[in-house]
């Protein structure tokens, strides 16, 4: 039995494919436990810590931090027998063959010792008759040497490059290619300029590419007059720039005093002032679930302005309770209590789209977004509709807890039904939120704000906040729709007459 295993990446979600490595919680030479987190990766769903599948000494690590990693391909090498005796040095990559006694094992799947096409005794692979395994090494074609005559130079020298014009034979006095000890292969080399950048006289040839005679034509710059310090004298962007800033300080003392132009530079506009941000893990995936809701689904949003006055008070008092006091109790908890009274009331908002017919659910997931530095998640509370307003205070308390750390599983994200996004901790009136695949409904609140309202037949200062509810109009309608949303402002306007009134 092999001592040295490899741990592939495993599958870690529903349908992912790879992940990204965040952070290594191990390093080479280290000995570990079984079940010990040796390493953080970033699926599409979420960040999680992979235990090891053996105890044992780290004996090589295959892919550094921030590699995105396809599942079932090796991470990490694992000596479980660290204490039988030294072996040999390992490999740099996984899958590669080792010489002596080290002995890496073959992944899952693999044609075991003995059978055809398996490792056979000394180092063999069992073949059958004819059909042996090849033998022979790739190799690569040696480089061209540019400016060194037509055919391949030796790769290991550095070229040495001539200046366009005529072809002059070798045993005129070109030089030949410098092996790597630097010494000429020839008895008598002839000394050459290094980097020879001749100047272009007029009616010459320029050597620049496209995007470089572009920005020359832009910025009223002569190709011909600048000096290139590219290779075979090459004139680069940096050259144009340069002699374009060089242009404007030499005129800006002869520039009248009017003309608005003196001591302005020119400004560029390129890669060298622009950032590029990957996208992958968390955000790509909200990034195709975005873009196929708001194609498939048509989006119809409504919107309410109530007064949570009561809801506030509401809260305040419930704080003052000794087990309410270490829990997070803040207005959207008012709202979820809301909108899952609404749910029992009009059970066809939580249900699905499925073509022929629609499925409606009797449990409520209810999705809260939640923004992290990896971007945007909606974990979900299971069953959340049998939970008393105490327990779901404790679950979204420990929702927003896990997600803010990151440490949300990617089952936790499956399966909602229905989602509350709350807009207003940004300080925003209100939004119109895209549908998560395969809801039927998301509400946005937005933020809590004081303003006149008529309260009893008076102008009172009140708290007031908008609702925003988007659904999908093939399974909602606007009557749906609008009671769905009107009994959410009912409840969050007065929730203990309503509470006393609906159960």
């Amino acid at each position: 039995m092999s001592r040295i295993k490899q741990f592939d990446l495993p599958d870690l979600g529903e349908g992912l494919t790879e992940g990204e490595i965040l952070k290594w919680l191990v390093s080479v030479g280290e000995t570990i436990e079984l079940n010990q987190p040796i390493v953080e990766v970033e699926t599409a769903k979420a960040a999680v810590e992979i235990p090891a599948k053996w105890g044992g000494q780290v004996q090589a690590i295959f892919h550094p931090e921030g590699a995105t990693v396809e599942v079932g391909t090796a991470i990490i090498a694992i000596d479980t027998d660290p204490g039988a005796g030294a072996l040999p040095p390992a490999d740099s990559a996984p899958g590669t063959e080792s010489t002596g006694d080290r002995e890496i094992p073959p992944a899952d799947g693999a044609i075991e010792p003995g059978l055809i096409g398996g490792p056979a005794p000394g180092g063999r692979t069992a073949v059958l008759v004819g059909y042996g395994p090849r033998t022979t090494v790739a190799k690569r074609r040696p480089r061209r040497t540019e400016g060194a005559g037509s055919g391949p130079g030796p790769a290991s020298g550095p070229s040495m490059a001539t200046p366009p014009g005529p072809r002059v034979p070798a045993s005129a006095g070109v030089p030949e290619p410098v092996d790597p000890r630097g010494e000429s292969s020839t008895a008598s080399p002839v000394p050459v300029t290094a980097n020879p950048t001749p100047a272009p006289s007029v009616g010459a040839k320029v050597l620049a590419k496209p995007p470089v005679r572009k920005l020359a034509r832009d910025l009223g710059v002569d190709l011909v007059a600048v000096t290139g310090t590219g290779p075979l004298g090459a004139i680069t962007r940096d050259d144009v720039l340069r002699a374009s800033q060089d242009e404007t300080v030499a005129a800006s003392p002869s520039a009248g005093p009017d003309d608005g132009t003196a001591g302005v530079g020119v400004s560029s506009f390129g890669p060298d002032r622009e950032r590029r941000v990957p996208v992958k893990g968390v955000r790509k995936l909200t990034a195709e679930n975005m873009v196929a809701s708001a194609f498939s689904a048509p989006h119809v949003t409504e919107f309410l302005t109530v007064d949570l006055t009561r809801s506030v008070k509401a809260l305040d008092r419930l704080r003052a309770q000794p087990q309410w006091r270490e829990l997070r109790v803040s207005p959207l908890l008012m709202v979820a209590k809301a909108v899952l009274l609404a749910v029992h009331r009009h059970p066809m908002v939580n249900s699905t789209w499925a073509g022929d017919e629609i499925v409606v659910k009797d449990y409520v997931n209810l999705g809260i977004a939640a923004a992290t530095e990896r971007g945007l998640i909606v974990p979900n509370i299971k069953d959340a509709g049998r939970l008393s307003l105490l327990q779901l205070a404790e679950a979204m308390t420990e929702l927003v807890r896990t997600a803010k750390a990151g440490r949300t599983a990617p089952a936790d994200m499956t399966g909602g039904t229905i989602t509350i996004t709350n807009v207003g901790v940004f300080g925003v009136d209100t939004g119109t939120p895209i549908l998560p695949p395969g809801e039927s409904a998301i509400l946005a609140v937005g933020a809590i704000r004081k303003a006149p309202w008529v309260h009893k037949e008076k102008i009172r200062v009140r708290q007031v906040a908008t609702l925003a509810l988007s659904f999908d109009h093939r399974i909602i309608d606007g009557e749906l729709g609008s009671a769905f949303l009107r009994d959410i402002g009912a409840f969050l306007t007065d929730p203990e007459a309503t509470l006393l009134a609906w159960t």
